[in-house]
């Protein structure tokens, strides 16, 4: 060993791109080791995802991956080369807020904010799937977020007043 003697004097560094909120960024000498939360926050400047746990269990992270809700805290960053990323940075209107992120304010679902991002990214996801949940699988799509604040009250009032809206708007 050389250098100062640690892990990232030995490990190997890379350069590749990735495609995040529907566009490429380069991502060049990272370690091959980084998480894509660490790519996305210290590379590509998009502090969104919180980190929180590392650990994948509190869903402060919580991104889509080619589609799928994902702790990006658990995801090597080199393996999505090649796929679609998306940030909470990239599900809102450039002149605004999404329906849910809408309602999370107006419901009172928004406290310290920490945890706000990957709620959102998961009740997205959630309403993508089923338009109209019930109170359980509301629950346990948003199980995997862990929230200090609001007691979780707010939010579930914010996803009914969010499936609400919607069915409203198609009628």
């Amino acid at each position: 060993m050389t250098g100062t003697g640690s892990i990232s004097d030995i490990e190997p560094r890379l350069g590749y791109s990735l495609r995040v909120n529907g566009r490429d960024h380069e991502v060049d000498g990272a370690w091959v080791g980084d998480s894509l939360l660490r790519v996305l926050r210290d590379r590509l400047g998009l502090s969104g995802s919180k980190n929180a746990c590392e650990q994948g269990e509190c869903g402060s992270c919580s991104v889509r991956l080619d589609g799928r809700l994902v702790c990006s805290c658990l995801v090597l960053a080199a393996t999505a080369v090649g796929r679609e990323i998306t940030t909470i940075e990239g599900i809102a209107p450039e002149d605004g807020l999404t329906d849910v992120q809408d309602a999370m304010v107006t419901e009172g679902a928004v406290q310290c904010g920490f945890c706000t991002p990957g709620l959102v990214m998961a009740i997205h996801d959630l309403l993508d799937r089923n338009p109209a949940p019930t109170a359980l699988e509301t629950r346990e799509a948003i199980s995997g977020n862990l929230c200090r604040c609001t007691g979780y009250g707010r939010i579930f009032a914010a996803v009914d007043s969010t499936v609400a809206s919607r069915r409203d708007a198609a009628s």
